[in-house]
């Protein structure tokens, strides 16, 4: 296989797009989220179901990126692409982890400053390979997977769906698809309904392992099925009403209370399920049209991967002085504003010197040499 065999195929701007927006909004709940008692009283309330809908979306880029090309490429040459794609990010986010960690000692977090060094930098190092660690190594006290890097946890997820797509989904036919979709469809809206939301699959204990494995079958699979099924037209201002919508679903204040939560479950289960497949589909099917809105899509989507794996230690930064200090969000604005800010530059400066030139280097590596 050549080293660019695989790289032939146009993108989907408005998905790139898209996969932005998602992770701008990701950023924003984030920040909310430190202010918030519970998730009853959450701004941006959904803004979590942003990692279902990147599920999604990288189930339907898989499809379409690799579906037809098994014939030109081994399992190995998957994971390669795959390893280049996504683990530079990784190594770095925990590396950023790892340097904001110490500043993160608060009333939240209290025991912070008794970790000694070597054990966060173990940690660090684990975190590298995407493997759990086990709530004994829990340096934080949230018993987080990725304790240096929150957001670690739905990589580690990706990883998992990639294997399970590789190894034998990749010859499912559409039948066999759709049922797995359809069981998948099933398991999710039992979780939803009778847990209240979908919050959750960042750790390795069995009930947060369940809420990771059911938060990824179907979004991924989904989009996998769509990619295959899936007949494109032709829908005008695609990106907009598609960024609207998707805005929307994210922000919608928790549904039902405490007394049902059997509402927001279904309100969620539904959003994956119907909503997310309907926009990444008008997605697909819309076209960009104009230099600065290309641009901008490309930016967005330049940026979402980045600005998803490395905002999360900035937010643990402005989650401790919160906790410490106690602010109204009035109060709190400009330091809001200041994390907001510094998530973007820090995720544009990894991008540009770091992302994209070790990426294009391990592919002369790795790839040059792919048969």
């Amino acid at each position: 296989m050549k080293p660019n065999a695989l790289t032939t195929k146009p993108h989907y701007q408005i998905l790139d797009g898209l996969r932005g927006v998602a992770s701008v909004t990701v950023v924003a709940f984030h920040i909310f989220e430190a202010h918030a008692t519970s998730p009853l009283d959450q701004v941006i309330n959904h803004g979590y179901l942003a990692v279902d809908f990147f599920f999604l979306l990288s189930g339907f880029v898989i499809g379409y990126a690799y579906d037809d090309r098994w014939n030109k490429m081994s399992i190995k040459d998957f994971f390669k692409l795959r390893l280049v794609r996504l683990q530079p990010m990784v190594i770095v986010g925990m590396i950023i982890g790892a340097v904001c960690f110490y500043f993160q000692d608060s009333a939240m977090w209290p025991a912070i400053h008794q970790v000694p060094v070597w054990q966060m930098l173990l940690v660090m190092f684990i975190g590298f390979t995407l493997i759990p660690v086990p709530p004994s190594m829990d340096i934080r006290g949230w018993q987080e997977m990725h304790p240096l890097n929150g957001p670690g946890w739905s990589l580690f997820f990706e990883y998992v769906a990639n294997i399970f797509y590789a190894i034998g989904v990749k010859k499912f036919s559409k039948t066999a698809l759709l049922i797995l979709v359809l069981v998948a469809a099933c398991a999710l809206m039992q979780l939803a309904i009778t847990k209240g939301d979908l919050i959750g699959g960042w750790s390795i204990t069995p009930d947060q392992l369940r809420i990771g494995f059911t938060r990824m079958m179907f979004p991924f699979f989904a989009g996998l099925l769509l990619s295959r099924a899936a007949k494109l037209t032709y829908i005008e201002h695609a990106f907009f009403w598609c960024s609207l919508l998707l805005v929307i679903i994210l922000c919608i204040p928790r549904i039902g209370g405490s007394e049902h939560v059997w509402m927001n479950g279904l309100y969620e289960s539904l959003s994956i399920i119907i909503v997310f497949p309907l926009i990444v589909f008008v997605g697909a099917s819309g076209q960009i049209k104009g230099k600065r809105a290309s641009k901008l899509c490309k930016l967005l989507g330049d940026i979402s991967y980045p600005i998803y794996i490395t905002h999360y230690p900035l937010i643990y930064i402005y989650t401790a002085w919160v906790s410490d200090h106690k602010p109204g969000f009035q109060q709190a604005l400009p330091f809001a504003l200041l994390t907001f800010v510094s998530s973007f530059i820090l995720a544009y400066v990894c991008l540009k010197w770091y992302d994209e030139p070790v990426r294009k280097w391990l592919k002369k590596k790795l790839l040059a040499s792919t048969k």
